[in-house]
C-alpha cells in the first residue's frame, strides 16, 4: 500500500493562512490503512486547525467529508455539489488524491495535508516499511523473494557492499542490510551459487526515470 505522513500543523496552517471556510476530505483507502488520513485523522485535523486558529483570533469554518477513494474520478465526482462552496480543500489523501481532485474541479485551490513517503506494509503495531520502489521489472524472485531495489540504500544487484557491518546498512545503521538477508537466504537453501551471476546494467526506462506511467487493461477500456 502507499505510506503517507501527516504533514506538520504549523506548515498546514501557513497553506491555509488566508482562508477563512475550508473543506477537508479524507480518503478511505491507504491512508485509513495507515492511519494518515481516515475519518479519525480528518476529524483531528479538524480540531486541530480550529484550535490553533482561534488562538489567533482568526475563527476558521471547517468541515469534513470522507470519500471512498480520491484515486478514482467515480468518487472524486461526488463532491461536486459541495467542493466549490469554500475558500480552499484540503486532501488527505496521497499525492495522487489531490491531483485528481485539482484535475475535476481546476476553479478550486487543492492542499495536500500529507506526504506521500512510499509502498510499504506494516510490519508491527504502528510501523510501516518501505518494500517496494515501483521500478517496473520486478526480480524478487532472484533473491528470495527480497527486493534489492527498494531495501538496499544504494539499489544494488550485486551485493552486499564494502560499508556494511554486523547486518546492519552504514548508510542508515538502524536499519538491517538487506543484502545480509538475501546472502543468509540463500545459503540456506543452498544456492549461494545464484549470487555469482554477473547482471546486465538495470534499464531504468520501466521506472520513474522513463516518464510519467501508465497501466492499459485493453479488456477493460472496450
Amino acid at each position: 500500500m502507499i505510506v503517507a505522513d501527516r504533514k506538520p500543523l504549523t506548515e498546514i496552517l501557513t497553506m491555509i493562512e488566508a482562508q477563512e471556510k475550508i473543506l477537508i476530505v479524507g480518503c478511505k483507502g491507504c491512508v485509513t490503512v495507515c492511519n494518515t488520513g481516515g475519518l479519525k485523522e480528518v476529524e483531528i485535523l479538524a480540531s486541530s486547525l480550529g484550535i490553533a486558529r482561534k488562538k489567533e483570533n482568526r475563527p476558521l469554518t471547517i468541515d469534513t467529508t470522507i470519500i471512498e477513494r480520491q484515486c478514482d474520478n467515480e468518487y472524486v465526482e461526488q463532491l461536486r455539489d459541495k467542493v466549490n462552496d469554500y475558500d480552499a480543500v484540503l486532501s488527505m489523501a496521497c499525492g495522487v488524491g489531490p491531483q485528481f481532485l485539482s484535475e475535476a474541479y481546476p476553479g478550486q485551490k487543492f492542499y495536500p495535508a500529507v506526504n506521500t513517503t512510499f509502498y510499504g506494509g506494516a510490519v508491527a503495531h504502528g510501523i510501516w516499511e518501505e518494500r517496494c520502489a515501483g521500478c517496473g521489472t520486478c526480480i524478487i524472485h532472484d533473491f528470495e523473494g527480497l527486493c534489492p531495489i527498494a531495501r538496499c540504500a544504494k539499489s544494488l544487484l550485486h551485493g552486499p557492499c564494502g560499508g556494511s557491518s554486523q547486518t546492519k546498512c552504514e548508510i542508515n545503521p538502524d536499519t538491517q542490510c538487506i543484502w545480509d538477508h538475501i546472502v543468509a537466504r540463500k545459503m540456506e537453501l543452498g544456492k549461494l551459487e545464484d549470487l555469482m551471476k554477473v547482471r546486465e546494467l538495470r534499464d531504468w526506462r520501466s521506472a520513474r526515470d522513463g516518464g510519467p506511467r501508465q497501466s492499459i487493461r485493453e479488456e477493460l477500456t472496450q
